[in-house]
């Protein structure tokens, strides 16, 4: 059966998204210098071989356990789930290859067609909340794992619903100060978890824990 995991960058403070990272700003990233912060939380991709050959960035990187890693982790995915905040920052910002290559169920009010792209990605958009989301994306993952991949609230949501399998966090040496944050409006049932794996890098220590 499907594992669901979250697999997302974190500031050093707690942060997924650094104040002044919206779309009133998208386009002005020295707005409270937030793409600057970004950058340097999630520096650490981009120097790696498998997410420049993802993404047609060119050849080069780096090779070894990180980039074994996230080579491992994307070929496991079978479908993605994220909210309307990440998709509409994504849709401004993603190639027209779009870098998922599975079903992409958004969680939405906004009632839209499916937004197909080349390269195997279609996005769904969702109305009816984060079963539904996650039922669908189980329908269709094809047997393998489904990624919450953010922001923050729907990592939340799915956090409370008790769903998650495994938090996987890329932990950056940088301090935000403000921004959207992770663990909170948390209830008191949400799962517990146990260290499964460390990896040290020289820009994230990656985290992996899963469900007890």
């Amino acid at each position: 059966m499907s594992k669901v995991f979250v697999n997302i960058g974190l500031s050093l403070d707690g942060y997924m998204a650094p104040e002044g990272m919206t779309m009133e700003h998208w386009d002005n990233p020295e707005y409270k210098n937030w793409g600057a912060k970004w950058g340097a939380m999630m520096g650490w991709i981009f120097n790696q071989q498998y997410f420049r050959e993802n993404l047609k960035l060119g050849p080069g990187g780096e090779t070894g356990p990180v980039n074994d890693m996230l080579r491992s982790t994307t070929e496991r995915i079978g479908a993605n789930i994220m909210g309307k905040r990440m998709f509409d920052g994504g849709e401004r910002g993603w190639p027209e290859e779009a870098p998922f290559h599975t079903p992409v169920y958004v969680l939405t009010s906004e009632k839209r067609e499916p937004w197909v792209r080349p390269g195997g990605t279609t996005f769904y958009f969702v109305n009816d909340g984060a079963e539904s989301a996650l039922e669908q994306a189980r329908e269709n993952a094809g047997g393998r794992d489904i990624r919450i991949a953010g922001g923050a609230d729907v990592i939340q949501q799915y956090l409370n619903l008790g769903v998650i399998d495994a938090l996987e966090i890329a932990l950056a040496p940088v301090l935000f100060g403000g921004g959207r944050r992770l663990f909170e409006n948390l209830n008191e049932t949400a799962s517990r978890f146990r260290i499964d794996k460390v990896i040290e890098g020289p820009d994230a220590t990656h985290l992996r824990y899963v469900r007890e």
